[in-house]
């Protein structure tokens, strides 16, 4: 999945994390979430400005991220 032009790092936002189309939420929030165990389906419905394909982008964003 091409995430870039989901994941923007901004270093006025957020102190420079990875962050999602330009949002407050970034991906270590995602991956928090869903390691606490919601499904990528709650945290939509937690976060309306959030989409599956933003979830999806946080994990091939932390994929590559760990394969680098």
């Amino acid at each position: 999945m091409d995430y870039t032009k989901i994941i923007r790092i901004e270093t006025d936002k957020r102190n420079g994390k990875p962050c999602i189309r330009g949002l407050r939420m970034t991906v270590t929030d995602v991956l928090e979430h869903l390691a606490g165990g919601m499904t990528p389906e709650e945290i939509v419905d937690e976060f309306p400005d959030l989409t599956l394909e933003d979830i999806r982008a946080c994990l091939a964003f932390a994929a590559d991220a760990n394969a680098n």
